[in-house]
């Protein structure tokens, strides 16, 4: 289900968001009509009354949106850490900055994730990230996000995310795939 910006979507209930770009947690009150402008990631970028906020996956109900399920290990049998990794990469890819349609991974802000062997089949996972601006204030939005993803991998039992600014990130380290899709190729 995509949303035009023209077209907006009546809260459904009371629901707490995060203004974009300082990160201040506000409440947005039930009835208020909102414009969902990037829906990526299982979070929501809208717009309501003028100001944008970013709204968490597990409020989607709140905009009369499905909450998307979590992903599980089908399996039942314990997973090697490569293969839990490589899971930790691709959640860490359903993380975006609510001003870009980027995931941080693509952006260039992900300057490590490693596992750590907790017992004989869950890990501690450390992130190092960054920002495009020191100042912005999703950091700690962004980084809850990134904290939260790891979290659902079953195997992991804690994460760590850790925001750095050495090296100072610059356009030079996204993908080419987001130079692509942010025009800059």
């Amino acid at each position: 289900m995509s949303n035009s910006s023209q077209d907006p979507v009546t809260l459904t209930r009371d629901v707490e968001g995060a203004v974009v770009p300082v990160g201040t947690k506000v409440t947005l009150m039930k009835g208020e009509q909102a414009y969902i402008t990037q829906s990526l990631g299982g979070s929501y970028t809208v717009i309501v009354n003028g100001n944008m906020f970013r709204i968490d996956g597990q409020d989607a109900d709140a905009l009369g949106l499905e909450v998307a399920a979590r992903p599980t290990n089908t399996t039942g049998q314990p997973r090697p850490k490569e293969v839990v990794e490589k899971e930790a990469w691709d959640q860490l890819k359903t993380c975006y900055d609510p001003e870009i349609p980027v995931n941080v991974v693509d952006l260039g802000l992900i300057y490590g994730c490693d596992l750590t062997p907790l017992g004989e089949h869950n890990f501690k996972a450390a992130v190092k990230m960054t920002l495009t601006a020191p100042g912005c204030g999703m950091g700690p939005t962004l980084a809850q996000d990134v904290q939260n993803k790891l979290m659902c991998i079953e195997e992991i039992d804690e994460a760590d995310v850790e925001l750095v600014w050495e090296p100072q990130w610059n356009q030079g380290m996204m993908s080419e795939a987001a130079k692509l899709q942010l025009g800059l190729l």
